[in-house]
């Protein structure tokens, strides 16, 4: 296999690279290089980069801003390559922190874009919607939730004052898309697309199907995305869309492919957030388990009749309702939302007729 040119790196599994200690030489050809996030509590995605025998590859990229590419045009100097010799990038879902720099990645390099196509659909629908139909949309989505007047109003505002720039309007199309179970097409390695959505409607993680350079039990690596963290839950809400009347239930398809990773059994798991870790199957058993113990939580709360934005300021989250920020509510309400509508699908749920907007009662 061709190697990038080496600057001194150990080849054992997660040593340090000396210059650069941010950055982890995980052995086979593969790094971590965490790129910030601006003003977010997760502090940075971790872009992994692969060698390959035509070049690296990125699987992610990183948020779209100027102190994210720094860093990972410096991860990438301190890897021994450059960002013009970037062959292609791997992008496990559509959100900013992990496409974000994609375009530009693909602007100084020439590299191919791949990603799965329902992803590849939600990125090509908020480039081409105008953005004033989002805003509407999200505005009356929350009412129908039952937020109250003042949480509405700032987005009443922002359509009436011509604000309509949010994250993703801009992010670039892929070339590619990826297929489920695809051995994708990198010279050099067995790399394989394991379809995981729930997160997002097109998440994948993917496969290194290579002994481990560590010789760890299990099968290859998995880069596991938001999919699969060590110590967290990724955030599990509705898929947005205005123009789809779709009813999906991301919460069950999460659950679902929790399963497909664990069948896996990979040796390690090399996540887009926080650090590696080993034995998937105890994790996925430690996030279904999270997930009843959740449900039933909620049930529980649905004792008298709530909407969703009810359920949201009962819901345990990692501080006091009042003490989350604004944008942070819309996304718990829409958590909230998947979860309800998870229990209605099993049966443990139900709406109240007549409500408005529509509360939700145990069965």
């Amino acid at each position: 296999m061709h190697a990038l040119p080496r600057l001194g790196r150990t080849r054992g599994k997660g040593h340090p690279v000396p210059e650069a200690t941010d950055v982890t030489d995980h052995g086979g050809g593969v790094w971590s290089i965490p790129v910030p996030i601006p003003d977010n509590p997760l502090g940075h995605t971790l872009v992994h980069l692969l060698d390959t025998d035509r070049g690296p590859v990125l699987i992610d990229t990183g948020w779209d801003d100027p102190t994210a590419w720094d860093a990972l045009t410096a991860g990438l100097a301190a890897c021994g390559t450059d960002v013009s010799a970037i062959h292609g990038i791997l992008v496990t879902h559509h959100h900013p922190d992990h496409h974000g720099l994609s375009g530009q990645v693909r602007e100084a390099s020439g590299a191919w874009i791949a990603m799965h196509g329902a992803d590849a659909h939600v990125v090509r629908r908020t480039r081409e919607a105008d953005p004033t139909l989002w805003l509407d949309y999200l505005a009356e989505k929350l009412a129908a939730a039952g937020a109250p007047e003042d949480h509405l109003a700032p987005l009443r505002a922002a359509r009436t004052e011509g604000r309509t720039d949010f994250p993703g309007q801009r992010a670039a199309l892929p070339d590619r898309e990826i297929a489920p179970g695809e051995l994708l097409d990198l010279p050099g390695r067995r790399l394989r697309a394991i379809w995981t959505p729930g997160h997002t409607p097109g998440h994948i993680c993917l496969h290194l199907e290579e002994a481990h350079p560590a010789t760890l039990r299990g099968h290859g690596r998995l880069f596991s995305g938001d999919h699969l963290l060590p110590e967290i839950s990724p955030h599990i809400g509705l898929y947005e869309d205005p123009t789809d009347t779709h009813r999906t239930d991301p919460l069950g398809d999460y659950l679902s492919s929790l399963e497909r990773v664990a069948a896996l059994d990979p040796a390690e798991v090399l996540p887009a957030h926080q650090h590696a870790f080993t034995d998937a199957p105890a994790r996925v058993r430690a996030l279904l388990d999270h997930h009843e113990a959740r449900l039933e939580n909620l049930r529980a709360l649905l004792a008298a009749p709530l909407t969703p934005w009810q359920l949201a300021e009962r819901m345990e989250w990692n501080r006091p309702w009042p003490d989350i920020p604004y944008g942070s509510r819309n996304i718990a309400v829409s958590e909230a939302e998947a979860h309800l509508r998870r229990l209605v699908n099993l049966g443990r749920a139900e709406p109240v007729p007549g409500t408005d907007p529509v509360a939700y009662q145990a069965r």
